[in-house]
């Protein structure tokens, strides 16, 4: 253990010059996103979200730091803490990609691909069956999962509204309205897969990925930190082409819509 805690020490020493760090980050991105008016409204609302999920971010990360030694050791805590974790993706998803009641639908994509995933691995063994391996991998494919469904169902929708003339040309060649939506929705939604496929692609040239670093500072070799690493990113991938799938077909069928 003090092996570990040097390692992790060594890579980012936790004092008075991190807090201090972290804050003047969070400002320049404030100050940024206030000055060019980074809102889609060209309005300074964007830099008080930045403000705020900072702030959230501490704020979270520090209280489940406090939680999360009981929640591992206790089978009934986990699952609620996994299905808290679902609740959060599955609520923020729905608002971001619309503020109609239909964003309910957005929980699909999201459980669709990441209960199936997680079940097999744990099944298949690859996955122990204890907290502090099943709740990293639930929430890094959680996530993914969130990104490519607010990403596709925004994309989507925006194309819909945008291209709605298209929408009822096709209707009027005789095409079922499924069809119709799928075929403006379609191209546009499969652009939420392009942040995975970057970072598949560029891992290990561009970025050393958290899952990698945070192995090798546990005292894993290189070769078996790479092993894992690769694992979580193709899981993320398969997760997140399913919740694009999804999404798109959310969509295409009316779940999904703006009004």
């Amino acid at each position: 253990m003090p092996d570990r805690t040097v390692a992790a020490s060594t890579l980012l020493p936790v004092n008075g010059v991190l807090a201090v760090t972290l804050v003047v980050l969070l400002l320049v991105a404030v100050a940024v996103a206030a000055v060019f008016r980074l809102a889609p409204d060209g309005s300074w609302r964007r830099a008080r979200d930045v403000a705020v999920a900072g702030v959230r971010a501490a704020v979270q990360l520090g209280v489940v730091s406090l939680v999360i030694g009981w929640v591992i050791r206790h089978g009934a805590a986990l699952l609620a803490f996994i299905l808290l974790m679902f609740c959060v993706a599955a609520v923020t998803a729905g608002r971001r990609v619309t503020p109609h009641r239909s964003g309910v639908w957005a929980a699909l994509p999201i459980a669709a691909p990441v209960a199936p995933v997680v079940g097999a691995l744990v099944a298949s063994g690859l996955l122990p069956p204890r907290g502090i391996a099943v709740i990293p991998v639930t929430g890094i494919l959680i996530g993914g999962a969130l990104t490519a469904t607010v990403l596709a169902g925004r994309r989507a929708l925006d194309e819909l509204t945008v291209r709605s003339g298209e929408v009822e040309a096709c209707l009027a060649l005789g095409f079922l309205p499924h069809d119709a939506r799928l075929e403006i929705a379609r191209p546009a939604a499969s652009d939420a897969l392009l942040p995975g496929l970057d970072q598949t692609r560029t891992v290990g040239l561009v970025t050393l990925p958290g899952a990698f670093v945070g192995m090798l500072l546990g005292g894993a070799s290189p070769l078996m930190a790479g092993a894992a690493q690769l694992f979580v990113l193709v899981a993320l991938l398969a997760v997140q082409t399913i919740a694009v799938a999804t999404t798109v077909e959310l969509v295409a069928r009316g779940r999904l819509r703006r009004s």
